[in-house]
């Protein structure tokens, strides 16, 4: 992976367009507010995102546009796919067929216990 903590951070547009074409054909935004959050210390108690620029502020100070923005993985999220190359979990086609994606990651860190999570379905909703 070309954001690895021991690289210099890369344009978060790079890693935004790099998700949307291998992974999520669904729109930038998401995935952009997704990235911003994973690297905002007040959103998560052990951020997976190392951000350099303007990534908002606990006051609901939007972040910067992506354009304008960079971002590497923390060496927390690389717990999250250490092994990954190793057959550890399975493999299946991406939504077109081109690239392969992991079922599940073999995360060595326990991320849902430590940073929980929320969302909403149909009917029900979640806070974690």
């Amino acid at each position: 992976s070309g954001f690895r903590p021991d690289r210099s951070h890369a344009k978060s547009a790079r890693s935004v367009a790099e998700a949307m074409g291998n992974y999520h054909p669904h729109g930038d935004a998401s995935i952009y507010d997704t990235l911003v959050r994973m690297a905002q210390p007040w959103s998560l108690r052990y951020p997976l995102v190392d951000g350099q620029g303007n990534f908002g502020s606990p006051g609901n100070d939007p972040p910067a546009a992506m354009r304008y923005t960079e971002a590497r993985l923390t060496p927390l999220a690389m717990e999250m796919l250490r092994e990954i190359d190793e057959e550890t979990v399975d493999f299946i086609p991406n939504y077109d067929g081109r690239v392969q994606e992991p079922t599940v990651l073999p995360s060595r860190f326990p991320n849902l216990l430590a940073n929980g999570s929320g969302g909403i379905a149909v009917g029900m909703a979640t806070n974690i």
